[in-house]
Formats: structure tokens, C-alpha cells, sequence
């Protein structure tokens, strides 16, 4: 809601949708169930008030002096006030000027106090943005400059002590210099009102005044605590779902709300200059609209067009220029009111029909924050229309008594408000449906790891963890995923003439969508090796089953038959060499599996020494990195190449593994076999 600054805060609720005729039957109904305020006190003859008997605080509502004019001996406790009017502040001040509206305003009352009560206080709220009151001619408070004019806030609860040397004296005559703007003279009750001032016991006003603050605040504070949660909440999950936008509006629409609430604070005890809250405060809260708008777009799935962002920068500047100049006196609050609709009527009757058409579609979402955005605009849309009737002079007494009734009720110390429950009501459904996606997610979350679980016990079956043995080799292989499962690829398999033959490769990507390739590869290469066991042709034959099936996904391959009496026959397919005794085999270079169609792939054919140890590696232990940023590299893969295999997985681990690591080294010792 647009917080707008002085005496025009009752029209901060002037925002969002219901219909002239609704609203207008609406008041006309409530009028007759909101009851008359009752002050408390002894008022006395016109212009007096007995407080030497009280014993509870008071409101100073019984008749005072009024005088348009300016002279600061109307300050002074000997002034004769004779022939000045008497004023009931229950009534509208208009009753007293009806043509003219001055733009300095005096009030008079005069207190009779008992001299042995030395702890008489009165506090002050909401007469005027600009006023001083004097106590027997001192001064009490100043705030703001009536003349020339400044405005400053008027909401806090000012707590004035009465000094004591006038109290001993048993009469106190209070005057107030207030400043009424034109705008001001807008206002359905104008500078002092019944329940401005109150006047008892210091230390008995403090507490009323602390209770009355916390009262009045309870429902914004824990609306605020619910949008602090949601917005740490909402970016937490942005973070880690990127591509909802929704989370990322509701956080910044939190961090709007939470940047205002150094001005709401600063605001509860102290008044500020209206500037600091035009150039600060305002701006914030068209931000907070803004986003709530993107948030309601990202929900729905709706671009935020071009047309939308002219229209939101235009209203937006409107409101904030016309709330400077009304806070300032220099246009009518009426003025603010027409700016006022077509800033909200998107927000308040556009957004709230999307979301009707989103729920015939079926969007539940769209149901939960119906009826919140549906409460948000009637709440805005209400008190705009009072407002607007409030310009009627015949209706000023009956819009005030409704407005009170729906934005100003109380149920003992709190503050019932429309608008406060109405924007209770649209955090809590941001609240639920995040609840409701948590728990969807939750849902979603043990259905993929039950599935996580099937693909790694699958993979556990065709990654081989142990070999059968084949006379004249020895076979080392440790396979380590970076996550639950992997991409990387071996098969170990005996060939006709009592050779090997080792498939290994590693399937671009990770997780199980990697994982579910290498299934189908493990296949292809099983099925394949039962009809050749040519390292060139079984590439070939992989490509060709690859291609056009991945989805635009493809392998590195890499495979070589030893035969038995150590020839090794080696076909490569963009995979890293191996290491023969530590030192790199030079292979020529092809492109990975399921590329191009049709590929043909080149062997290179080397003898195996007996005792010669043959090294495979994964690219996940040549970029292996550390917290520098440093990879392990070629130079060191190529020195740990004759290490054993678990050892070679354990040193690029602890280096920093960031993918998946295979390694299989191959030992040929057939004369060592048949020597014994």
C-alpha cells in the first residue's frame, strides 16, 4: 500500500477494486452499526476541562477556542480569548470555517489542575503536519515549520510533560498554532479531532501510549516477520531453481518491505520531514507494487511487455510527484485519489482476472491467491471510494464513521484493519503455496532418488568390479562417479584366442541422464563384441547404433584388443591415450561416438613386453582441480601412471575431483605365469 505522508494517512488505504455503486451501498449499510466515539474527561464550560480529579488519562475532547489568524500572543496564558469560537473537536472543523479555509489555525482550551499533581503529561497524534503547542505561553513541541511551511510527519505518539512551576499554579491554558494545508482542508476532519489529544499521568501515558503503538502495529509487525521468512525462503529457492522467477520477485518484494521498516520505526515516536519519506519511502513502495505485479506475471507464466513497463513507469511517477505535492500543500488530496486508479487498475482488477482465467484452466496456484488479491483490491477500492465520497460535504460525517468501522475498529489494544487482514491473508497464501510445492517437491524428490537408486544398482551390474580371470593378465579397475551415478564406461571381456578386449569411455554430461547412456552403450558393446572383437569395427558399429538415438548426446571410446602374445591393437574415438610403462601412447586423433554417421576410426598396433602394465584414465583425473583453480594435468597423470590404479583414483580424489574417475591398468604376465 502507498504509505502517504501528514495528515493525508487515512487516505493510504486509496487503492484497489470494488464498484462506485458497491461501495456506496456499503457505507450507506454500515453507517448505522459503527457507534459514536465517547471522550473521556470533565469537560467544563466552553473552552475549560477539570483534570484536577482525574485519575485515568483522558482525551481532551470537550469544547475548545478556535481562531484562524496568526499572533503569537495567542500563546500567552492572560490572552483574552473571550471572543473567540467554541469548537467541539467531535465535529468537523469545516462547521466552524464552512467558506473559508485559513491556513493557520489556534486553538485554545483551559486545564484546571490540581497543584499537588506534579506528573500532568499530554501526548499528541495526528492534528496537523506542521503545528507547535504551548503550554502557558512555553513552547512544548515543535513540529515542523508552520510558517513558512515544512511538513513533517504527524503519526508518532509525542509524549509532553506540563512543567511543574504551572501545575503548582492549579490552571494551565493549552494553545496549539496548527498549520492546515489545502489539502488537509480536504480531509473529512481537519486539524484537531476528539481523539488528537489526551492529557493524565506522565508515567500512566507512556505505558497507554506503548500499548496504543503496539496495538496498532500488531498486525503489520507479524505481517512483517511472515514477508521477512518468505523472502529468505523465496531466495533460497531462487537460488537453487533459477528458472522460477516468481521466487525471485517474492524475495525482492520482501526486501522492498523490509527496507521501509527503518522509516516505520523511526516514524513510531519521532515525526520526520515529509521529503525524506517522499524521496525515500515512496519509491519503495512503488518498487513493492511493481514486483507484486512481476511476482502475479511469473506465477501465470506472463511476459512483463513493453507496454506493461511504460505503463508501470509513467502511473508510478504520477503517484510520486502527486504525493510530494499534496504532502507540500500545493494540489488537492482529491488529485491524488484520480492519480491514484489507473496506478492500481492493474494490479487490482487486471491481475485478479488473469488469475479467475488461469483457474478455469485448472492452475490451482491461480485459486490460492484469488481470493487475497481479490480482498487486497476490494480493501483499496473501499477506501477510495470513501475518500471520493468524503469530498461530499452532507456525506463527510457518514464516509468517516465507515472508514473508521473497516481501517480504524479495535478489539481492546489491537488495530483491526481491512487492509492489514487483507495483506495477512495474501502472505499467508504465498506461504501455503510454497508449503504445497515443498511438499510436491518432496514427493518428486524420493520418486528420483528411488529411480537414482535403480540406475546406480543397474550401473553397478555393467561397470564390472570384478573380472574373470584370463590367463597371462592382470586387471585393476576403480570406477568413482562424481554423483550417485556416473558417464564413465568400461567393459573387460575375453576374446577366442584367450586375449582381452577393454571398451572405456566417458558419456559427455553427469547424473542419470549420463547414467542412462552408458546403460545403453554397455549394451551395444556386449552385443556387438559377440560378433567382432576388432577394436576399429566395434567403434564403428557403437557410432552407428549412437548416432541418432542420444539426443544430441555423444562418447568418448576408446578400444584395444591384447592378444595373448601382447599385441596390442588400439581404435580411439576422442578419448585420452594410455600409458604404456609411464610413458603416453600416441594415438590419432578422431571424433567422439554419435558425431557423424558412418565413421571409420584408424588402429595403432604396439607389443606388451612380458611384466609391461598398461594404463586407461577417465578425464576426470586429468582435470581433477584444486581449490586454486590448478589442474592435475597430463604431467602428473603421466608420473602416477604406474602407480596402482586405487592409488591413482585416491591422489586425484584428494586433488579436488569435479568428474567422473575410471581407471584400468592392464599387467601382461604370461611369462611369468608359465614360468610357474
Amino acid at each position: 500500500m502507498i504509505v502517504l505522508p501528514g495528515s493525508t494517512i487515512r487516505q493510504s488505504v486509496l487503492s484497489r477494486t470494488l464498484t462506485l455503486f458497491a461501495a456506496i451501498f456499503l457505507c450507506l449499510t454500515l453507517i448505522g452499526l459503527v457507534p459514536s466515539m465517547r471522550a473521556e474527561g470533565k469537560p467544563g464550560s466552553s473552552g475549560s476541562f477539570d483534570a484536577s480529579n482525574l485519575r485515568a488519562p483522558a482525551a481532551l475532547s470537550g469544547s475548545w477556542l478556535v481562531h484562524a489568524g496568526d499572533d503569537p500572543a495567542y500563546a500567552r496564558a492572560d490572552f483574552d480569548d473571550s471572543q473567540w469560537t467554541p469548537f467541539d473537536p467531535k465535529k468537523s472543523l469545516k462547521a466552524v470555517f464552512p467558506k473559508t479555509h485559513p491556513n493557520i489555525v489556534w486553538y485554545r482550551i483551559h486545564i484546571k489542575v490540581s497543584p499537588e499533581n506534579r506528573d500532568l503529561a499530554i501526548t499528541e497524534r495526528n492534528i496537523s503536519t506542521a503545528l507547535e503547542i504551548y503550554s502557558n505561553g512555553v513552547r512544548l513541541l515543535k513540529n515542523g515549520e508552520v510558517s513558512p511551511f515544512k511538513p513533517y510527519t504527524n503519526g508518532a505518539r509525542i509524549l509532553l510533560p506540563i512543567p511543574k512551576e504551572q501545575l503548582a499554579s492549579g490552571s494551565v491554558v493549552l494553545a496549539l498554532r496548527v498549520s492546515i494545508t489545502h489539502s488537509e482542508w480536504g480531509d473529512p476532519n481537519p486539524g484537531l479531532a476528539a481523539t488528537s489529544i489526551s492529557i493524565g499521568q506522565e508515567h500512566e501515558l507512556w505505558e497507554h501510549s506503548w500499548l496504543r503503538a503496539i496495538g496498532f502495529n500488531a498486525l503489520f509487525w507479524v505481517n512483517q516477520m511472515l514477508v521477512f521468512g518468505l523472502g529468505l525462503v523465496a531466495l533460497a529457492l531462487f537460488i537453487a531453481q533459477r528458472r522460477h522467477r516468481e521466487y525471485l520477485w517474492i524475495f525482492l518484494q520482501a526486501a522492498a518491505q523490509m527496507a521501509s521498516l527503518p522509516w516505520a520505526l523511526a516514524t513510531l515516536f519521532h515525526e520526520q520531514p515529509v521529503a525524506w519519506g517522499t524521496f525515500v519511502q515512496l519509491p519503495l513502495n512503488v518498487l513493492n507494487f511493481l514486483f507484486q505485479a512481476l511476482m502475479y506475471l511469473a506465477f501465470l507464466r506472463q511476459r512483463f511487455s513493453l507496454w506493461m513497463r511504460i505503463y508501470f513507469g509513467v502511473t508510478g511517477t504520477l503517484v510520486i510527484g502527486s504525493i510530494f505535492a499534496v504532502s507540500n500543500g500545493l494540489l488537492p488530496s482529491v488529485f491524488l485519489g484520480v492519480i491514484l486508479v489507473p496506478f492500481l487498475l492493474f494490479l487490482n482488477l487486471i491481475i485478479p482476472i488473469l488469475l479467475l482465467l488461469h483457474l478455469r484452466r485448472g492452475n490451482r496456484e491461480a485459486g490460492i491467491l484469488l481470493i487475497p488479491a481479490l480482498l487486497t483490491g476490494a480493501s483499496s477500492y473501499i477506501g477510495l471510494m470513501i475518500f471520493f465520497i468524503s469530498q461530499v460535504p452532507a456525506l463527510e460525517g457518514p464516509s468517516d464513521k465507515v472508514y473508521q468501522f473497516l481501517f480504524e475498529s479495535s478489539a481492546g489494544p489491537f488495530n483491526l484493519s481491512l487492509e492489514d487482514f487483507a495483506n495477512l491473508l495474501f502472505n499467508l497464501s504465498l506461504l501455503l503455496i510454497l508449503v504445497l510445492r515443498s511438499t510436491r517437491m518432496s514427493r518428486q524428490q524420493a520418486v528420483f532418488e528411488g529411480e537414482l537408486e535403480a540406475a546406480r544398482e543397474v550401473q553397478a551390474v555393467i561397470v564390472p568390479e570384478q573380472f574373470d580371470l584370463v590367463e597371462g593378465f592382470r586387471v585393476e579397475s576403480v570406477y568413482q562417479p562424481a554423483q550417485q551415478v556416473g558417464g564413465d564406461f568400461f567393459q573387460v571381456l575375453p576374446t577366442a584366442d584367450d586375449g582381452l578386449l577393454l571398451v572405456l569411455g566417458d558419456v559427455a554430461g553427469k547424473g542419470l541422464p549420463a547414467a542412462m547412456l552408458v546403460s545403453m552403450l554397455v549394451g551395444v558393446i556386449r552385443t556387438a563384441a559377440e560378433d567382432t572383437d576388432a577394436p576399429e569395427v566395434l567403434l564403428a558399429k557403437i557410432n552407428d547404433r549412437l548416432y541418432g538415438r542420444s539426443r544430441g548426446g555423444f562418447s568418448t571410446a576408446l578400444a584395444a584388443r591384447i592378444s595373448a602374445d601382447g599385441r596390442v591393437v588400439i581404435a580411439n574415438a576422442g578419448h585420452l591415450s594410455p600409458y604404456l610403462d609411464g610413458r603416453e601412447i600416441e594415438l590419432p586423433g578422431a571424433l567422439p561416438l554419435g558425431i557423424v554417421s558412418n565413421a571409420s576410426y584408424e588402429t595403432t598396433e604396439f607389443f606388451m613386453e612380458p611384466g609391461s602394465r598398461l594404463t586407461f584414465y577417465s578425464d576426470g583425473v586429468i582435470e581433477a582441480q584444486n581449490a586454486k583453480g590448478e589442474l592435475l594435468g597430463f604431467e602428473r597423470a603421466q608420473q602416477l601412471s604406474t602407480e596402482p590404479a586405487s592409488a591413482i583414483v585416491e591422489t586425484a580424489k584428494a586433488f579436488g575431483q569435479s568428474d567422473d574417475i575410471t581407471v584400468v591398468a592392464i599387467t601382461f604376465t604370461a611369462v611369468f605365469e608359465a614360468a610357474a
